[in-house]
């Protein structure tokens, strides 16, 4: 996995638009001929010593987990001194990852402070320079009182960043301190002071998570609707029928095990939307149903997730009222054919690090506009996501892969956004220039049982006060909402 400058961005989108879905049979040699990564082997390669580093023995993919802690200046090397309360890991040689990110053990505790890395590229050894992750990340998480939120083993975190394929990695945390006061000098004078009791302390068992999303797991030769062939990296009973449940999920939608469900034409999807939900629409929805027509999704199989990682049940909620569109704070220096890898990796850090019972978001958008499922259960279903904090009921959440406080989103991305809506919230009969109620689970923004009026489609910074979806990707939400209702007609 490679990381490139955000000028490729326009060669990238046009060269993988062109380019089909790959199944995963074909996945490992067909990457190679797209110029995305190589595949990895370290958990097979390295064994007995990298369950000594951290590494948890799970294949396709690893997670090294490294705790933190505090720095010291290294004078042989000339190291800076640390600032005070610092923790991180020096510079250091790691088995191979693509995605990184830092947790801690009190999901209800936030860390107040900056956490920055810099990693080594496979490809070339060179060092990059230091990269900030984004700390404010509990807003995205299941809401408080439901059973994945109470579990007892959710940590807390920080967005995941994705940095390409890198063998060495060098991290700092700095806890955030008071503004220096005046304080008399020896001299009379004024002196700048610090005092250590002003810093705010980081939270406890901070560790370091390295993520190897692995190669897409082989599917098997035979790809037809048998359980065998719905085996995504799973060996046993328990993966082929949790596989074989995620695909038959959608199977109104597409052929058990398919890689991708494909687009329709409008008068299909009508067809469709009264199959699906008939009996619960209205006289005058049923005359004319508002609903974009059905854009082609990436199903789970598609991108590769492993689906023994999962809790084996799926959480509903009742309708689908608004969706909250969100980034992912990943970075933007990624190939839309790495995508899936980008998602694997995401997938990997909520459930094995930040220990969710699934994938935060409902669906997944890159910047080339292609579609994602998400959390499993059905795209056309109304599934309980984890995505923002308080509103996560009644919603859907759908998350443009990259950062975009200061870059701007794609033409395509946009456009998704505009597609998925049109077509999901037209399942429900919701107006994507409308406005709708939703009753807050808890928050900062919204007192818990309070009924919120929201924008059918609103950013994550609509439900809870935080910089997501990312500036420029909330000034486009007006023309995604614009886009989507033209869709459905209205």
């Amino acid at each position: 996995m490679r990381g490139f400058l955000a000028s490729s961005i326009g060669v990238t989108c046009a060269a993988a638009l062109a380019l089909p879905l790959i199944p995963p049979a074909v996945a490992a040699p067909a990457r190679a001929a797209l110029g995305a990564e190589a595949a990895t082997s370290a958990t097979v390669a390295a064994g007995p010593a990298m369950r000594r580093a951290g590494v948890e023995p799970d294949v396709p993919g690893s997670t090294q987990s490294l705790p933190l802690t505090p720095l010291t200046r290294d004078r042989a090397t000339g190291t800076p001194a640390p600032a005070p309360g610092e923790q991180g890991l020096s510079r250091r040689d790691v088995p191979s990852f693509s995605l990184v990110g830092v947790i801690w053990d009190d999901a209800d505790t936030e860390l107040h402070g900056r956490v920055q890395v810099r990693t080594r590229a496979v490809a070339g050894g060179r060092w990059s320079g230091w990269q900030d992750v984004e700390t404010h990340n509990a807003e995205h998480a299941p809401d408080p009182d439901t059973a994945e939120r109470a579990s007892g083993g959710v940590r807390g975190s920080t967005a995941p960043l994705w940095v390409g394929e890198s063998d060495g990695v060098d991290v700092r945390v700095t806890p955030e301190t008071a503004e220096p006061g005046p304080e008399e000098g020896p001299m009379g004078g004024d002196d700048t002071a610090v005092d250590p009791t002003a810093i705010t302390p980081l939270p406890a068992g901070l560790r370091l998570e390295l993520v190897d999303p692995g190669e897409p797991a082989p599917a098997q030769s035979d790809p037809g609707p048998r359980p065998g062939s719905l085996t995504p990296g799973t060996t046993g009973s328990a993966g082929r029928a949790e596989a074989l449940a995620a695909a038959a999920a959608n199977a109104e939608l597409a052929p058990l095990g398919a890689a991708e469900i494909p687009e329709l034409g409008r008068v299909e999807t009508e067809r469709e939307l009264l199959a699906l939900r008939g009996p619960e629409l209205t006289e005058a929805q049923r005359a004319k149903p508002y609903i974009g027509p059905r854009p082609r999704i990436v199903t789970r199989r598609g991108w590769g997730a492993n689906e023994t990682w999962r809790e084996k049940r799926f959480a509903y909620t009742r309708k689908v009222k608004a969706a909250f569109v969100h980034h992912t704070a990943s970075g933007g220096t990624y190939w839309c054919t790495q995508a899936p890898s980008l998602i694997r990796g995401i997938y990997r850090y909520h459930v094995k690090s930040m220990r969710w019972r699934d994938l935060g978001y409902n669906f997944l958008v890159d910047k080339c506009g292609n579609i994602y499922e998400g959390r499993a259960g059905g795209v056309a279903k109304p599934v309980l996501g984890a995505h923002t904090l308080g509103f996560n009921s009644d919603s859907m959440g759908i998350a443009v892969l990259g950062s975009y406080g200061s870059r701007k989103p794609t033409i395509a991305a946009v456009r998704a956004i505009a597609r998925l809506t049109a077509w999901k919230l037209g399942l429900y009969g919701a107006n994507p220039r409308g406005k709708t109620y939703l009753k807050s689970g808890g928050g900062n923004l919204y007192r818990k049982g309070k009924n919120v009026r929201l924008n059918v489609i609103s950013g994550h910074r609509d439900g809870f006060s935080t910089a997501c979806p990312g500036l420029q990707l909330y000034r486009k939400l007006g023309s995604a909402r614009a886009s989507a209702a033209r869709l459905q007609g209205r």
